[in-house]
């Protein structure tokens, strides 16, 4: 194992359980939204409504804001040093204020027509359409909270503190949680308590933050700038990543707005199916994408392109050895996962089901969208954003022209497998340029083929586990032991990392 695979599974091991908890929360927070909003109307306009803030987080907080600061607050600090940079990320503070502040006021303006924008198959219903309204006009102000916690995750990752950014969404699923149960046992509308209760969420984010960002010697108060050059290059940075950051959360959105020309019900299908995917997409794949930035970042501005490409080379492989058999594991097991989870109160067997055809939909698109995150990484890290952009742009176009050729047939079933055939093209793309870039393919290939047979294996013996003598259940953990021990046994270098970091815990415990 190299040392650049050490120190990346170290860091995203850390950022990996703090993730752990904050999607079992997050888990906890589903189940108690279906079982008192169920997949109907009001549970239709939160999703929508809530989409809309959590879009532009990925836009232009946990998307572009943290991949184009990273890599210039890293250059800044080492040519300039530690306190140019905290006067950096401290007038990127003040432009962040004044631009979403703006942005706020327009959409709190405009929330008819944006909604109307975003989900145009809601207007034949003019109360559903209404409360949607009504709830984007409270959600939305969670985008200034959300950022600024995007630009302290930033100034924590560049010093190799990951545990608190980490840590952070678990404030968000309590404060929902806690709303909605308040909501539910007083009898109010549970759509509309959970909206207040994502504004509280972000309050408590945002403070979170604050002691580790202390301890690691930066303050809000000091020397600030409107015209740092610094942040200007971030900017410029920044801008054309719009699209090249998110595709994903892109894909997702053109999803919803076509599901609502779809029956009632649609959108909340894929919303508790992405859901899902999304759990083994952020304990791991965006574990290993946060960790390695910060690295990738350091190597390009030294110009050590044989370093970088051993770092991207070891994060591709942690990302492979770990999506790939979380995939054959929701496809295998995407009826009881569901039933188990979400199948009480309003959320119907009928539900289920479609829920489940969704999942599998969505799975077999997971790992490439895993892959995709360490990639575009990259190309931040090379303050190359161009070409993520025209590949966004290109696999846009794909799922949209699919989705909407496959929607008359498979209904949401189709939007969620054009959002993977989409990803798929975005990761192939992305490896291509990237290859030519840096003279290199960066995709570990023998690993790549033997995770591919070890999941194989898992997908069969998880599908055996579901009308087998053994409860499905108790099988997860067992499959998940004999992965890693038969990976060890091929000699694959991203097994020995989960068996020292199992080592590593249990010596410290």
């Amino acid at each position: 194992m190299t040392k650049y695979g050490r120190r990346l599974a170290r860091n995203a091991s850390i950022v990996a359980g703090a993730t752990l908890v904050s999607r079992l929360f997050g888990f906890a927070r589903d189940v108690i939204v279906a079982f008192a909003l169920g997949a109907g109307m009001f549970a239709d306009a939160f999703f929508v409504a809530f989409r809309v803030p959590n879009l532009l987080r990925r836009l232009f907080a946990e998307g572009s804001l943290t991949m184009a600061f990273i890599p210039i607050y890293t250059r800044v600090r080492e040519e300039e040093g530690e306190e140019a940079a905290h006067a950096m990320a401290r007038s990127a503070a003040m432009w962040l204020a004044l631009i979403l502040g703006v942005v706020t006021v327009v959409v709190e303006l405009a929330a008819g027509p944006l909604t109307f924008a975003i989900a145009p198959g809601f207007a034949d219903n003019p109360e559903l359409f209404g409360l949607t309204v009504r709830l984007v006009r409270i959600c939305f102000p969670y985008i200034m909270l959300i950022s600024g916690v995007a630009l302290c995750m930033g100034v924590l990752n560049a010093s190799d503190r990951f545990l608190t950014p980490a840590l952070a969404p678990v404030m968000l699923n309590v404060a929902l949680i806690a709303a909605a149960l308040a909501a539910y046992g007083l009898d109010w509308n549970v759509a509309v308590g959970m909206s207040w209760g994502v504004l509280a969420g972000g309050v408590l984010q945002f403070a979170l933050q604050q002691p580790a960002l202390t301890k690691s010697g930066f303050a809000w108060s000091g020397p600030r700038s409107w015209r740092n050059p610094a942040v200007r290059r971030m900017a410029i940075l920044m801008l054309p990543t719009v699209f090249g950051a998110a595709v994903y959360q892109f894909n997702i959105l053109f999803g919803t707005l076509l599901a609502s020309f779809l029956p009632e019900g649609s959108v909340s299908y894929l919303y508790y199916a992405d859901r899902l995917v999304q759990f083994p997409l952020g304990v791991f794949g965006m574990a290993v994408s946060t960790a390695a930035l910060p690295r990738l970042s350091s190597l390009a501005a030294a110009g050590n392109m044989e370093d970088f490409n051993g770092s991207l080379r070891a994060a591709l492989g942690l990302t492979l050895f770990i999506c790939l058999p979380s995939m054959a594991g929701l496809m295998a097991l995407a009826d009881p996962i569901i039933a188990l989870l979400f199948q009480r109160g309003a959320f119907t067997g009928e539900a289920v089901r479609a829920t489940a055809s969704a999942l599998l939909a969505y799975s077999w698109g997971l790992p490439f969208i895993a892959l995709s995150r360490p990639l575009v990484a990259a190309f931040y890290a090379l303050q190359d954003t161009k070409t993520p952009v025209k590949i966004a742009v290109a696999c846009l176009a794909v799922n949209i022209g699919l989705g909407a050729a496959l929607m008359p047939f498979w209904a949401h079933v189709g939007l969620a497998a054009a959002v993977s055939v989409s990803s798929a093209a975005n990761f192939g793309l992305l490896l291509l340029f990237l290859g030519r870039a840096t003279g290199t393919v960066p995709m570990p290939l023998s690993p790549a083929l033997k995770c591919c047979l070890l999941s194989l294996g898992v997908y069969l013996a998880a599908r055996w586990s579901v009308g087998g003598p053994v409860h499905w259940l108790a099988v997860i953990p067992v499959l998940a032991v004999l992965y890693i021990f038969a990976g060890h046994a091929l000699g694959m270098d991203e097994a020995r990392m989960f068996a020292d970091i199992f080592r590593s815990r249990l010596r410290r415990s």
